[in-house]
């Protein structure tokens, strides 16, 4: 669980993260900026099979959504960074489950408490960025679901059931499956048949 950060720290932390974004726009390739554990970080967005996964997942959510969330303006998409100033975080999902109302009423980071849920696809070179401080993150921004998927294993992992604990916030329910499972995340079914694993 992050501990609570001062404000100050944290409009610090936000500063260097404005200026680092311009730097990784004049990058070469797909780049973003997070602040995580550490502070504010410039990190790759992967492109491939990794963002073939991600496209998958989006899709089938949005073609679920109508479904689980009728008369609402509830989507799927990719691309939104988030952010939760009381604990220090700024995040950039692979995908995210939002309200466009809340992309509309925000010219820059949208509020963690209003994302119903995240997916992150593990990317080769940064599994603990997933698999550890997201998973500490996610609750603690009071993220209810959140669907993690393993290239590199071959397995997905849900997680979900946020719990108070003496840490802070954490998921409660975690399941594992293997690609070629259709995986029950929160009210949808997510189809992994097509996701392919990283080549060795």
């Amino acid at each position: 669980m992050p501990d609570p950060v001062d404000p100050a720290v944290y409009a610090r932390m936000r500063a260097i993260a404005q200026e680092l974004w311009p730097l990784a726009d004049h990058l070469d390739g797909f780049w973003g900026v997070e602040i995580g554990a550490s502070g504010p970080f410039v990190m790759m967005s992967p492109v491939g099979r990794h963002e073939a996964i991600t496209y998958r997942v989006v899709r089938q959510l949005e073609e679920q959504i109508p479904r689980t969330h009728p008369g609402t303006d509830v989507i799927a998409q990719s691309g939104t960074e988030i952010e939760d100033p009381s604990i220090g975080r700024m995040r950039r999902p692979d995908a995210v489950v939002v309200p466009l109302h809340v992309l509309d009423d925000s010219e820059g980071t949208v509020d963690a408490g209003k994302i119903h849920a995240v997916v992150e696809v593990v990317s080769k070179n940064n599994p603990d960025n997933d698999y550890v401080e997201k998973v500490a993150d996610y609750p603690a921004m009071g993220i209810p679901l959140y669907l993690l998927v393993d290239p590199r294993k071959g397995v997905v992992f849900t997680y979900q059931d946020i719990l108070p604990g003496s840490n802070g916030p954490r998921y409660d329910r975690i399941s594992e499956y293997a690609f070629g499972d259709t995986v029950p995340f929160g009210p949808w079914l997510i189809d992994t048949a097509g996701f392919k694993r990283y080549s060795a």
